[in-house]
């Protein structure tokens, strides 16, 4: 069980339902892994496929994602070389415990 925000819950949430649009839609993937942790402080969700690779970073979908993270204190990486799959991983911040 993980306790996040309404904001990081419906960061993760796009981020996740885009990461598995792009796969179905561009590429050609036969399995995609979702994956939900928290550690250190931070929640963070990976989304990876076994697809044709290539996504662009700087796509307007992927950007659109990565400044609604920002925005929130977190950032997000992806990684998609050319033939090898694509994985988007998004960390976020946990609320500080009480001490």
């Amino acid at each position: 069980d993980v306790t996040v925000s309404p904001e990081v819950a419906s960061a993760l949430w796009f981020v996740c339902s885009e990461s598995l649009a792009n796969a179905v839609k561009h590429a050609d993937a036969r399995s995609i892994r979702v994956a939900l942790a928290p550690a250190n402080g931070i929640v963070r969700i990976s989304v990876e496929d076994d697809g044709r690779g290539g996504a662009n970073p700087d796509g307007s979908g992927l950007v659109g994602l990565a400044d609604r993270v920002a925005a929130l204190g977190g950032q997000m990486t992806v990684v998609s070389p050319q033939g090898g799959g694509t994985r988007v991983v998004a960390d976020l911040p946990l609320p500080a415990r009480p001490h």
